[in-house]
């Protein structure tokens, strides 16, 4: 593991070499924050299995971020054939069952400073080429995650990405409050009344979980507030207007999930952040 730390929290990073066991072609390698640790009151992220301490690579833990290669309805953004890339991950490869599979990870450089870790890869496969950075800083209690992709392509580069943060609940349970407008198709799992929502039950079994897609006040940037099983409030937000922004959760875990559409052409360049702050001890 990686770390980064001063006198309220710690992050662990996962190290895109050594945590490779970690990781697959869903979530970006560099920058992938696994848990953040309060001096006082421990571990404050969670995890679709958490806290088994082995998840798979697709569920992982903390706040990962993912560049999708296929659209969520099975679009192709960064497969070709039977090749492909994931951005942040790696080449991939397809097989005549339509499995993918990672099979050259990018290579990362890393720069530790005192207050961030800076991730730089580049990589070309499948007949596309990207620059990748990736800077994770912590103040105080707040950890930013930005976001530097540029395409060194012959072709535009349209994919989708989103963070994953994956939230404790309390009691099998969570509340979080949305912007003023926010709508909800109905659903079995969760309820929206005003800009609240809270789970209509505690998820049980293995499996049992819900995803809807919200609808956001078009134009305005993000911001969450959750409540938190030992601290006063979590706060999630982004620098950028969310094109869709789904929410999943299960028995462990809750997640938003504001999805980033990309099209960059040849040479251009897209620059983002999200940011946690994680609020006091209760």
């Amino acid at each position: 593991m990686l770390h980064l730390e001063n006198h309220e929290l710690r992050l662990d990073l996962l190290d895109p070499v050594a945590d490779a066991v970690r990781q697959g072609p869903r979530y970006c390698w560099g920058g992938y924050v696994w848990q953040v640790h309060d001096r006082t009151h421990g571990p404050l992220l969670s995890g679709p299995v958490f806290p088994d301490p082995t998840p798979t690579p697709f569920d992982g833990q903390g706040l990962p971020e993912s560049f999708r290669h296929l659209s969520r309805d099975g679009r192709n953004f960064t497969l070709r054939g039977r090749a492909g890339v994931a951005i942040g991950a790696g080449r991939l490869a397809v097989d005549d069952q339509n499995n993918v599979t990672l099979t050259e990870p990018c290579v990362w450089e890393i720069s530790p400073f005192a207050d961030h870790l800076e991730f730089h890869t580049r990589q070309a496969a499948a007949g596309f080429s990207y620059e990748l950075l990736r800077r994770i800083e912590l103040t105080d209690r707040t950890v930013r995650s930005h976001t530097q992709l540029t395409n060194h392509g012959e072709q535009p580069l349209v994919l989708q990405w989103f963070p994953h943060p994956f939230f404790p609940l309390q009691d099998g349970r969570t509340r979080a409050d949305f912007p003023a407008g926010t709508t909800m198709p109905e659903n079995p799992g969760f309820a929206l009344v005003d800009r609240t929502l809270t789970f209509k039950r505690p998820f049980t079994r293995k499996g049992d979980s819900q995803f809807v897609l919200f609808g956001l006040p078009a134009g305005r940037e993000l911001s969450v507030v959750l409540d938190h099983p030992c601290l006063d409030r979590v706060e999630f937000s982004t620098s950028f207007a969310p094109d869709e922004c789904p929410v999943w959760g299960n028995a462990h875990t809750f997640s938003v999930e504001p999805y980033l559409n990309l099209d960059l052409a040849p040479g251009q360049t897209r620059h983002w952040s999200v940011q946690t702050r994680f609020g006091e001890g209760t």
